[in-house]
Protein backbone atom coordinates (compact mmCIF):
# COMPACT_ATOMS: atom_id res chain seq x y z
CA UNK A 1 0.00 0.00 0.00
CA UNK A 2 1.40 3.82 -0.66
CA UNK A 3 -0.09 6.77 0.82
CA UNK A 4 -1.28 9.32 -2.10
CA UNK A 5 -1.49 12.88 -1.57
CA UNK A 6 -4.45 15.73 -2.83
CA UNK A 7 -2.99 18.47 -3.18
CA UNK A 8 -4.76 22.08 -3.41
CA UNK A 9 -5.26 23.11 -6.93
CA UNK A 10 -4.38 25.87 -8.39
CA UNK A 11 -7.47 27.09 -9.63
CA UNK A 12 -6.76 30.26 -11.53
CA UNK A 13 -3.92 32.69 -12.33
CA UNK A 14 -4.94 35.52 -9.09
CA UNK A 15 -6.01 32.37 -6.87
CA UNK A 16 -3.48 31.74 -4.34
CA UNK A 17 -5.82 30.04 -1.51
CA UNK A 18 -9.21 28.18 -1.24
CA UNK A 19 -11.61 27.36 1.79
CA UNK A 20 -12.61 23.91 2.56
CA UNK A 21 -16.53 24.32 2.44
CA UNK A 22 -17.34 20.90 3.13
CA UNK A 23 -15.67 17.06 3.91
CA UNK A 24 -18.01 14.70 1.38
CA UNK A 25 -15.35 12.26 2.80
CA UNK A 26 -15.01 11.01 6.24
CA UNK A 27 -11.26 8.90 7.23
CA UNK A 28 -11.49 5.79 6.61
CA UNK A 29 -14.10 5.99 4.21
CA UNK A 30 -13.61 4.14 0.62
CA UNK A 31 -13.11 6.42 -2.13
CA UNK A 32 -13.29 6.06 -6.13
CA UNK A 33 -11.04 7.08 -8.81
CA UNK A 34 -12.30 10.91 -9.55
CA UNK A 35 -14.85 10.34 -6.88
CA UNK A 36 -15.61 13.70 -4.78
CA UNK A 37 -13.91 14.55 -1.42
CA UNK A 38 -14.76 17.68 -0.16
CA UNK A 39 -15.88 20.60 -1.39
CA UNK A 40 -13.98 24.04 -1.60
CA UNK A 41 -14.49 27.50 -2.19
CA UNK A 42 -12.65 31.22 -3.39
CA UNK A 43 -13.81 34.12 -3.70
CA UNK A 44 -14.77 33.16 -7.59
CA UNK A 45 -15.50 29.81 -7.76
CA UNK A 46 -16.97 26.83 -5.82
CA UNK A 47 -15.44 23.72 -6.67
CA UNK A 48 -15.25 19.86 -6.17
CA UNK A 49 -11.90 17.98 -6.04
CA UNK A 50 -12.10 14.71 -7.04
CA UNK A 51 -9.85 11.81 -5.50
CA UNK A 52 -6.86 10.90 -8.23
CA UNK A 53 -6.74 7.00 -7.26
CA UNK A 54 -9.21 4.65 -5.51
CA UNK A 55 -8.49 3.96 -2.24
CA UNK A 56 -8.96 5.05 1.45
CA UNK A 57 -9.12 8.60 2.61
CA UNK A 58 -6.62 7.74 5.99
CA UNK A 59 -5.69 11.82 6.90
CA UNK A 60 -7.61 14.84 6.81
CA UNK A 61 -5.31 17.58 6.84
CA UNK A 62 -7.63 20.46 7.45
CA UNK A 63 -10.95 20.84 8.83
CA UNK A 64 -13.98 22.38 7.45
CA UNK A 65 -13.96 26.39 7.16
CA UNK A 66 -9.96 26.55 7.02
CA UNK A 67 -7.92 28.38 4.38
CA UNK A 68 -5.64 26.13 2.39
CA UNK A 69 -2.45 27.56 0.06
CA UNK A 70 -2.40 26.64 -3.66
CA UNK A 71 -0.19 23.68 -3.73
CA UNK A 72 -0.69 22.61 -0.28
CA UNK A 73 -1.80 18.72 1.07
CA UNK A 74 -4.52 18.68 2.38
CA UNK A 75 -5.51 14.97 2.50
CA UNK A 76 -3.82 11.32 2.60
CA UNK A 77 -5.00 8.49 0.69
CA UNK A 78 -3.73 4.66 0.85
CA UNK A 79 -4.24 2.95 -2.24
CA UNK A 80 -2.21 0.29 -4.44
CA UNK A 81 -0.36 3.01 -6.43
CA UNK A 82 2.80 3.04 -5.35
CA UNK A 83 4.22 6.50 -7.37
CA UNK A 84 3.43 9.78 -5.91
CA UNK A 85 0.41 11.40 -8.62
CA UNK A 86 0.83 14.66 -9.58
CA UNK A 87 -1.86 17.59 -8.09
CA UNK A 88 -5.43 16.71 -9.86
CA UNK A 89 -6.37 19.32 -13.07
CA UNK A 90 -8.35 22.39 -11.71
CA UNK A 91 -11.88 21.41 -10.80
CA UNK A 92 -14.92 22.65 -13.42
CA UNK A 93 -17.00 25.42 -11.82
CA UNK A 94 -19.68 25.22 -9.82
CA UNK A 95 -20.22 28.97 -8.92
CA UNK A 96 -19.06 31.47 -10.27
CA UNK A 97 -18.35 35.25 -9.08
CA UNK A 98 -19.04 37.66 -12.04
CA UNK A 99 -15.46 39.58 -10.90
CA UNK A 100 -12.72 39.59 -13.58
CA UNK A 101 -9.01 38.69 -11.71
CA UNK A 102 -8.34 41.28 -9.36
CA UNK A 103 -4.45 42.32 -11.09
CA UNK A 104 -4.24 45.18 -8.35
CA UNK A 105 -5.26 46.05 -5.11
CA UNK A 106 -7.39 49.60 -5.32
CA UNK A 107 -7.30 51.82 -2.24
CA UNK A 108 -10.62 52.08 0.13
CA UNK A 109 -12.12 48.87 -1.93
CA UNK A 110 -13.50 46.58 0.52
CA UNK A 111 -12.74 43.35 -0.12
CA UNK A 112 -14.65 39.69 -0.32
CA UNK A 113 -16.13 38.46 3.19
CA UNK A 114 -13.89 35.86 4.61
CA UNK A 115 -16.60 35.64 7.10
CA UNK A 116 -19.08 34.09 4.91
CA UNK A 117 -16.39 31.86 2.51
CA UNK A 118 -15.00 29.97 5.75
CA UNK A 119 -18.03 30.04 7.34
CA UNK A 120 -18.88 26.07 7.15
CA UNK A 121 -21.56 24.34 5.34
CA UNK A 122 -24.33 22.52 7.42
CA UNK A 123 -26.93 21.12 6.01
CA UNK A 124 -29.01 18.46 7.34
CA UNK A 125 -28.78 15.07 5.41
CA UNK A 126 -32.13 14.16 3.24
CA UNK A 127 -33.35 10.66 4.99
CA UNK A 128 -34.01 7.92 2.28
CA UNK A 129 -36.61 4.63 2.24
CA UNK A 130 -35.83 4.39 -1.00
CA UNK A 131 -33.40 2.35 -2.99
CA UNK A 132 -31.47 4.74 -4.76
CA UNK A 133 -28.16 6.89 -2.75
CA UNK A 134 -27.61 10.28 -2.96
CA UNK A 135 -24.54 11.58 -2.60
CA UNK A 136 -23.56 14.16 0.47
CA UNK A 137 -23.61 17.12 -2.34
CA UNK A 138 -26.90 16.05 -3.73
CA UNK A 139 -28.28 15.85 -0.62
CA UNK A 140 -26.67 19.40 0.44
CA UNK A 141 -28.08 21.30 -2.38
CA UNK A 142 -31.35 19.41 -2.06
CA UNK A 143 -31.51 20.44 1.43
CA UNK A 144 -31.02 24.26 0.49
CA UNK A 145 -33.11 24.55 -2.28
CA UNK A 146 -35.99 22.43 -0.48
CA UNK A 147 -36.45 19.76 -2.43
CA UNK A 148 -38.05 16.75 -0.82
CA UNK A 149 -37.67 13.35 -0.61
CA UNK A 150 -40.63 12.55 -2.27
CA UNK A 151 -39.53 15.13 -5.03
CA UNK A 152 -36.04 13.90 -5.06
CA UNK A 153 -37.03 10.34 -5.95
CA UNK A 154 -38.96 12.06 -9.60
CA UNK A 155 -36.01 13.43 -10.58
CA UNK A 156 -34.29 11.16 -13.41
CA UNK A 157 -31.00 10.20 -12.23
CA UNK A 158 -27.94 10.19 -15.39
CA UNK A 159 -25.71 8.56 -12.29
CA UNK A 160 -24.57 5.10 -12.30
CA UNK A 161 -27.48 2.70 -11.22
CA UNK A 162 -29.94 6.05 -12.18
CA UNK A 163 -28.19 7.81 -9.51
CA UNK A 164 -29.01 11.84 -9.33
CA UNK A 165 -25.87 13.44 -9.85
CA UNK A 166 -25.42 16.85 -9.13
CA UNK A 167 -25.55 18.24 -12.50
CA UNK A 168 -29.60 15.98 -13.03
CA UNK A 169 -30.36 18.01 -9.91
CA UNK A 170 -28.87 21.84 -10.84
CA UNK A 171 -30.92 21.35 -14.07
CA UNK A 172 -34.07 20.17 -12.64
CA UNK A 173 -34.27 23.06 -10.24
CA UNK A 174 -35.09 26.16 -13.12
CA UNK A 175 -37.97 23.97 -14.50
CA UNK A 176 -39.71 23.40 -11.32
CA UNK A 177 -43.22 24.24 -11.32
CA UNK A 178 -44.05 24.19 -7.83
CA UNK A 179 -42.86 28.14 -6.73
CA UNK A 180 -43.04 27.37 -3.10
CA UNK A 181 -42.02 23.69 -1.52
CA UNK A 182 -43.39 23.53 2.23
CA UNK A 183 -40.01 22.39 4.43
CA UNK A 184 -40.50 20.78 7.84
CA UNK A 185 -43.20 21.27 9.79
CA UNK A 186 -44.18 24.88 7.30
CA UNK A 187 -42.29 26.57 9.77
CA UNK A 188 -40.02 27.74 6.68
CA UNK A 189 -40.32 28.23 2.50
CA UNK A 190 -37.96 27.56 -0.55
CA UNK A 191 -38.78 29.74 -3.47
CA UNK A 192 -37.68 29.13 -6.88
CA UNK A 193 -37.36 30.38 -9.84
CA UNK A 194 -39.08 28.60 -12.70
CA UNK A 195 -39.67 31.19 -15.18
CA UNK A 196 -37.35 30.87 -18.51
CA UNK A 197 -35.13 33.58 -20.04
CA UNK A 198 -37.45 36.09 -22.16
CA UNK A 199 -37.01 34.69 -26.04
CA UNK A 200 -34.55 36.94 -27.51
CA UNK A 201 -36.33 39.90 -30.10
CA UNK A 202 -35.57 39.05 -33.72
CA UNK A 203 -32.00 39.18 -35.03
CA UNK A 204 -30.71 38.99 -31.48
CA UNK A 205 -28.60 35.90 -30.60
CA UNK A 206 -29.19 33.67 -27.79
CA UNK A 207 -26.65 34.08 -26.06
CA UNK A 208 -26.74 37.52 -25.30
CA UNK A 209 -27.03 39.48 -22.08
CA UNK A 210 -28.46 41.83 -19.49
CA UNK A 211 -27.15 45.63 -18.56
CA UNK A 212 -24.52 44.10 -15.60
CA UNK A 213 -22.92 40.58 -15.49
CA UNK A 214 -24.34 38.21 -12.27
CA UNK A 215 -23.01 35.05 -11.39
CA UNK A 216 -25.51 31.76 -11.71
CA UNK A 217 -26.49 30.86 -8.75
CA UNK A 218 -28.52 27.27 -8.60
CA UNK A 219 -32.04 28.84 -9.68
CA UNK A 220 -32.31 31.84 -7.07
CA UNK A 221 -34.17 29.90 -4.57
CA UNK A 222 -33.94 31.06 -1.15
CA UNK A 223 -35.10 30.75 2.35
CA UNK A 224 -38.15 33.25 3.38
CA UNK A 225 -39.48 33.81 6.56
CA UNK A 226 -43.06 34.74 7.11
CA UNK A 227 -44.78 37.87 8.72
CA UNK A 228 -47.30 37.41 10.98
CA UNK A 229 -50.11 39.16 8.86
CA UNK A 230 -48.67 37.01 5.44
CA UNK A 231 -47.97 40.88 3.87
CA UNK A 232 -44.42 40.64 3.75
CA UNK A 233 -41.30 38.28 4.18
CA UNK A 234 -37.89 38.45 5.34
CA UNK A 235 -35.57 36.97 2.67
CA UNK A 236 -32.13 36.15 3.85
CA UNK A 237 -29.00 36.20 0.60
CA UNK A 238 -27.29 33.22 0.11
CA UNK A 239 -23.68 32.72 -0.34
CA UNK A 240 -23.19 34.05 -3.86
CA UNK A 241 -25.65 36.57 -3.88
CA UNK A 242 -24.07 38.29 -0.66
CA UNK A 243 -20.67 38.34 -3.08
CA UNK A 244 -22.84 39.85 -5.73
CA UNK A 245 -24.28 42.33 -4.10
CA UNK A 246 -20.78 43.33 -2.17
CA UNK A 247 -18.81 43.25 -5.66
CA UNK A 248 -21.32 45.97 -7.07
CA UNK A 249 -21.56 48.40 -4.05
CA UNK A 250 -17.59 48.10 -3.88
CA UNK A 251 -17.30 49.07 -7.77
CA UNK A 252 -19.90 52.57 -7.46
CA UNK A 253 -17.85 52.97 -4.45
CA UNK A 254 -14.63 53.16 -5.91
CA UNK A 255 -15.40 54.09 -9.47
CA UNK A 256 -17.03 57.41 -10.30
CA UNK A 257 -19.30 56.08 -13.14
CA UNK A 258 -20.62 57.93 -15.97
CA UNK A 259 -22.80 56.56 -19.02
CA UNK A 260 -22.11 58.04 -22.68
CA UNK A 261 -24.63 57.14 -25.59
CA UNK A 262 -24.33 57.06 -29.27
CA UNK A 263 -27.17 55.31 -31.63
CA UNK A 264 -25.92 53.83 -34.60
CA UNK A 265 -26.97 52.54 -38.23
CA UNK A 266 -25.96 48.94 -38.29
CA UNK A 267 -28.19 48.29 -41.45
CA UNK A 268 -25.08 46.63 -43.35
CA UNK A 269 -24.06 44.41 -40.64
CA UNK A 270 -27.62 42.90 -40.57
CA UNK A 271 -27.59 42.51 -43.71
CA UNK A 272 -24.41 40.82 -44.24
CA UNK A 273 -25.48 38.32 -41.09
CA UNK A 274 -28.54 37.49 -42.88
CA UNK A 275 -26.81 37.17 -45.87
CA UNK A 276 -24.36 34.57 -44.40
CA UNK A 277 -26.22 33.14 -40.89
CA UNK A 278 -27.32 29.91 -42.83
CA UNK A 279 -24.06 28.70 -45.15
CA UNK A 280 -22.39 29.44 -41.93
CA UNK A 281 -24.27 27.16 -39.73
CA UNK A 282 -24.61 24.54 -42.53
CA UNK A 283 -20.94 24.82 -42.46
CA UNK A 284 -19.95 24.79 -39.34
CA UNK A 285 -22.80 23.11 -37.05
CA UNK A 286 -23.01 26.30 -35.01
CA UNK A 287 -24.86 29.84 -35.32
CA UNK A 288 -23.37 32.96 -36.32
CA UNK A 289 -24.37 35.39 -33.79
CA UNK A 290 -24.05 39.40 -33.08
CA UNK A 291 -21.66 39.10 -30.60
CA UNK A 292 -18.52 38.53 -32.55
CA UNK A 293 -19.22 41.57 -34.96
CA UNK A 294 -19.70 43.41 -31.50
CA UNK A 295 -16.66 41.97 -29.72
CA UNK A 296 -14.27 42.44 -33.00
CA UNK A 297 -15.66 46.41 -33.27
CA UNK A 298 -14.48 46.89 -29.40
CA UNK A 299 -11.06 45.49 -29.79
CA UNK A 300 -10.30 47.46 -33.35
CA UNK A 301 -11.70 50.61 -30.77
CA UNK A 302 -9.55 49.66 -28.12
CA UNK A 303 -6.62 49.42 -30.07
CA UNK A 304 -7.41 53.06 -31.49
CA UNK A 305 -7.66 53.75 -28.10
CA UNK A 306 -5.45 52.20 -25.22
CA UNK A 307 -6.19 53.47 -22.30
CA UNK A 308 -9.62 52.48 -21.82
CA UNK A 309 -7.68 49.16 -21.64
CA UNK A 310 -6.42 50.00 -18.01
CA UNK A 311 -6.64 49.44 -14.61
CA UNK A 312 -5.96 51.75 -11.35
CA UNK A 313 -3.60 50.98 -8.64
CA UNK A 314 -4.09 53.98 -6.15
CA UNK A 315 -2.79 56.98 -8.45
CA UNK A 316 -0.86 54.46 -10.98
CA UNK A 317 -2.51 53.44 -14.17
CA UNK A 318 -1.84 50.28 -15.47
CA UNK A 319 -2.24 50.20 -19.02
CA UNK A 320 -2.92 46.57 -20.59
CA UNK A 321 -1.24 45.37 -23.67
CA UNK A 322 -3.30 42.38 -24.01
CA UNK A 323 -6.72 42.27 -25.14
CA UNK A 324 -8.93 39.66 -23.09
CA UNK A 325 -13.11 40.96 -23.83
CA UNK A 326 -15.43 39.47 -21.37
CA UNK A 327 -18.78 38.43 -22.56
CA UNK A 328 -21.69 38.44 -20.39
CA UNK A 329 -23.81 35.33 -21.67
CA UNK A 330 -27.12 33.72 -20.14
CA UNK A 331 -27.51 30.90 -18.73
CA UNK A 332 -30.69 29.02 -18.80
CA UNK A 333 -31.23 29.90 -15.26
CA UNK A 334 -31.61 33.12 -16.52
CA UNK A 335 -28.72 33.79 -14.32
CA UNK A 336 -25.26 35.35 -16.05
CA UNK A 337 -21.45 34.29 -16.13
CA UNK A 338 -18.85 36.19 -17.67
CA UNK A 339 -16.15 34.28 -19.72
CA UNK A 340 -13.41 35.95 -20.77
CA UNK A 341 -12.02 35.77 -24.59
CA UNK A 342 -8.33 36.19 -23.79
CA UNK A 343 -6.34 37.61 -26.81
CA UNK A 344 -8.95 39.30 -28.71
CA UNK A 345 -7.22 41.08 -30.79
CA UNK A 346 -5.26 37.65 -32.26
CA UNK A 347 -8.45 36.25 -33.64
CA UNK A 348 -10.25 36.63 -36.88
CA UNK A 349 -13.90 36.77 -37.35
CA UNK A 350 -14.25 33.39 -37.36
CA UNK A 351 -12.08 33.04 -34.50
CA UNK A 352 -14.13 34.79 -32.55
CA UNK A 353 -17.31 33.60 -33.42
CA UNK A 354 -15.67 30.00 -32.84
CA UNK A 355 -14.71 31.64 -29.58
CA UNK A 356 -17.98 32.77 -28.46
CA UNK A 357 -19.93 29.97 -29.44
CA UNK A 358 -17.43 27.38 -27.67
CA UNK A 359 -17.53 29.63 -24.20
CA UNK A 360 -21.49 30.31 -24.74
CA UNK A 361 -22.26 26.49 -24.82
CA UNK A 362 -19.80 25.55 -22.19
CA UNK A 363 -20.97 28.57 -19.68
CA UNK A 364 -24.51 27.06 -20.40
CA UNK A 365 -23.87 23.47 -19.71
CA UNK A 366 -21.47 24.59 -16.79
CA UNK A 367 -17.80 22.86 -18.23
CA UNK A 368 -15.83 26.39 -18.07
CA UNK A 369 -12.69 26.62 -16.42
CA UNK A 370 -11.90 28.95 -13.78
CA UNK A 371 -9.38 30.56 -15.52
CA UNK A 372 -11.90 31.31 -18.29
CA UNK A 373 -13.98 33.78 -16.46
CA UNK A 374 -10.84 35.70 -15.35
CA UNK A 375 -8.28 38.10 -16.82
CA UNK A 376 -10.43 39.90 -18.48
CA UNK A 377 -9.79 43.64 -19.34
CA UNK A 378 -13.24 45.00 -21.06
CA UNK A 379 -16.69 43.34 -20.93
CA UNK A 380 -19.67 43.52 -23.46
CA UNK A 381 -22.91 43.08 -22.47
CA UNK A 382 -26.60 43.35 -24.09
CA UNK A 383 -29.24 44.77 -22.67
CA UNK A 384 -31.31 44.49 -26.31
CA UNK A 385 -31.56 40.99 -25.65
CA UNK A 386 -34.76 41.68 -23.59
CA UNK A 387 -36.16 44.51 -25.70
CA UNK A 388 -34.25 47.01 -23.76
CA UNK A 389 -33.43 50.22 -25.95
CA UNK A 390 -30.17 51.03 -23.48
CA UNK A 391 -28.89 50.59 -20.46
CA UNK A 392 -26.48 51.82 -17.69
CA UNK A 393 -24.17 48.74 -16.68
CA UNK A 394 -21.89 48.85 -13.67
CA UNK A 395 -17.84 48.49 -14.20
CA UNK A 396 -16.46 45.24 -13.93
CA UNK A 397 -13.98 45.97 -11.69
CA UNK A 398 -10.57 46.16 -11.45
CA UNK A 399 -11.62 47.20 -15.46
CA UNK A 400 -12.43 51.07 -16.39
CA UNK A 401 -15.33 50.62 -18.53
CA UNK A 402 -18.07 48.44 -20.08
CA UNK A 403 -20.29 48.41 -23.31
CA UNK A 404 -23.68 47.66 -23.45
CA UNK A 405 -25.41 47.07 -26.41
CA UNK A 406 -29.31 47.57 -26.97
CA UNK A 407 -31.74 46.06 -28.94
CA UNK A 408 -31.93 46.25 -33.01
CA UNK A 409 -34.65 47.93 -34.50
CA UNK A 410 -36.15 49.40 -38.09
CA UNK A 411 -36.55 52.92 -37.66
CA UNK A 412 -37.20 55.57 -40.80
CA UNK A 413 -33.93 57.53 -40.78
CA UNK A 414 -32.11 60.23 -42.87
CA UNK A 415 -29.64 58.80 -45.50
CA UNK A 416 -27.10 61.02 -46.85
CA UNK A 417 -26.44 61.05 -50.05
CA UNK A 418 -23.95 62.89 -52.90
CA UNK A 419 -27.26 63.57 -54.97
CA UNK A 420 -29.74 64.63 -51.78
CA UNK A 421 -30.94 63.30 -48.71
CA UNK A 422 -33.84 61.03 -48.77
CA UNK A 423 -35.40 58.64 -45.78
CA UNK A 424 -35.38 54.83 -45.42
CA UNK A 425 -35.84 52.45 -43.44
CA UNK A 426 -32.66 51.30 -41.08
CA UNK A 427 -31.51 49.12 -39.06
CA UNK A 428 -30.53 51.01 -35.83
CA UNK A 429 -29.24 50.59 -32.27
CA UNK A 430 -27.99 52.39 -29.23
CA UNK A 431 -24.72 51.46 -27.29
CA UNK A 432 -24.09 52.77 -23.71
CA UNK A 433 -20.66 52.90 -22.50
CA UNK A 434 -19.85 53.55 -18.55
CA UNK A 435 -17.20 54.52 -17.56
CA UNK A 436 -14.51 55.05 -14.76
CA UNK A 437 -14.21 59.13 -14.38
CA UNK A 438 -11.14 58.66 -12.66
CA UNK A 439 -9.33 57.93 -15.83
CA UNK A 440 -11.47 57.47 -18.24
CA UNK A 441 -13.07 61.69 -19.07
CA UNK A 442 -15.74 62.45 -21.43
CA UNK A 443 -13.34 63.34 -24.28
CA UNK A 444 -11.87 60.45 -24.09
CA UNK A 445 -14.95 57.87 -23.33
CA UNK A 446 -17.38 59.73 -25.86
CA UNK A 447 -14.51 58.94 -28.86
CA UNK A 448 -13.90 55.47 -27.96
CA UNK A 449 -17.51 54.83 -27.94
CA UNK A 450 -17.72 56.90 -31.04
CA UNK A 451 -15.50 54.65 -32.85
CA UNK A 452 -16.86 51.55 -31.78
CA UNK A 453 -20.29 53.17 -33.77
CA UNK A 454 -18.09 53.96 -36.82
CA UNK A 455 -16.71 50.59 -37.04
CA UNK A 456 -20.03 48.76 -37.09
CA UNK A 457 -21.53 51.30 -39.67
CA UNK A 458 -18.75 50.97 -41.86
CA UNK A 459 -18.97 47.30 -41.76
CA UNK A 460 -17.69 45.60 -44.68
CA UNK A 461 -21.36 43.86 -46.25
CA UNK A 462 -18.94 42.06 -48.98
CA UNK A 463 -16.51 40.33 -46.76
CA UNK A 464 -16.78 36.44 -46.14
CA UNK A 465 -16.39 34.53 -43.11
Amino acid sequence: MASVEIIMPKMGESVAEATILKWLKKEGDKVETDESVMEIATDKVDSEIPSPVAGILTKQLFAEGQIVKVGTVIALIETDVSAKLQPPPAPKVLLSEPTESKEIVVPSVPVSSKTEINTPVKTQPIHTNGKRFYSPLVRAIAQEEGVSFEELERIPGSGNEGRVTKNDLLNYLPKRNTPLNPLSRGESLSTSKSENPPTPPQGRESNSTLSQPVSPTLSQPVTVSQSMNGETEIIEMDRMRKLIAEHMVMSKHVSPHVTSYVEVDVTNMVMWRAKMKDSFEKREKEKLTFTPLFIEAVVKALKDYPMVNVSVDGTKIILKKYLNIGMATALPSGNLIVPVIKNADRLSLFGLTKSVNDLANRARNNKLLPDEIQGGTFTVTNVGTFGNTMGTPIINQPQVAILATGSIKKKPAVIETLSGDSIGIRHMMFLSLSYDHRVVDGALGGSFLRRIADYLEKFDSDRTI
